[in-house]
């Protein structure tokens, strides 16, 4: 799967990766409802930094269509609010 983290880039992820991250979208989810920055910053870093950590950078010039589109790491709580849809940043798929 095709990850895009506005600002940096795409990275490929197995689809094996999809539960790891979508627990750590949960988290972020409640880190926002709860209305606490530090919690929500430190969140959005986790988030972040497994996909970095578990993807593969496509080249800058790839036209593959991202499957989840990621903020960037600074990103404000209301921006991540606005991006969050009824399942999160990265909705269970199958």
């Amino acid at each position: 799967m095709i990850v895009r983290i506005m600002g940096e880039g795409q990275l490929d992820l197995s689809d094996a990766d999809l539960e790891l991250l979508n627990s750590f979208d949960r988290t972020l989810e409640d880190a926002i409802e709860s209305g606490s920055e530090e919690n929500f910053r430190g969140a959005l870093h986790d988030l972040l930094q497994k996909v970095r950590e578990g993807g593969k950078p496509l080249p800058a010039d790839s036209l593959a269509p991202s499957q989840f589109i990621l903020p960037p790491a600074d990103a404000s709580m209301d921006e991540v609010r606005q991006m969050l849809g009824d399942e999160g940043l990265i909705p269970d798929v199958g």
